[in-house]
C-alpha cells in the first residue's frame, strides 16, 4: 500500500525526491504546521526546509512551476515565521493516500493508468 502512496506522489513528478515526499507527508499529519516546527520534527536545516516546501507550493525556488500541493504564507501572530497549509488540490492527494492506506483502493490500482 506504501507503493501505491509513492506512486500517487510521482504522478505529479517521477523524479521528486524522498525528502519532498516526507515533508509533504509531515504537513499532511500537521495541517496546518510551521515550517520552523517541520524543521525540527524532521531534522532539516532551515535551507532544506524552505527548499523542499517550495517543491511542493506553486513556484519552486528556481521559479518554475511547483506541485502546487500546499501555500506557504507568513503567520499573521508571528512576521518571522511561516505558515505551511495543504491546497485544495493537497487535500485531495492526502485523501487518495488516507483511502490506499485504509484499503479503499480504487478498481484500476494494478492497470498502468
Amino acid at each position: 500500500m506504501l507503493f501505491h502512496c509513492m506512486r500517487e506522489l510521482a504522478k505529479r513528478d517521477p523524479e521528486i525526491p524522498g525528502q519532498v515526499a516526507i515533508t509533504f507527508l509531515y504537513i499532511a499529519s500537521h495541517n496546518p504546521c510551521h515550517k520552523q516546527a517541520l524543521e525540527e520534527e524532521l531534522l532539516m536545516s532551515t535551507a532544506s526546509a524552505s527548499r523542499n516546501s517550495d517543491y511542493l507550493a506553486d513556484v519552486n525556488r528556481i521559479r518554475k512551476h511547483g506541485l502546487g500541493l500546499i501555500t506557504k504564507t507568513t503567520d499573521p501572530s508571528n512576521k518571522r515565521r511561516k505558515l505551511l497549509k495543504l491546497t485544495p488540490e493537497g487535500e485531495k492527494l492526502v485523501k487518495q493516500l488516507e483511502d490506499y492506506l485504509s484499503g479503499n483502493l480504487p478498481r484500476n490500482v494494478g492497470s498502468n493508468s
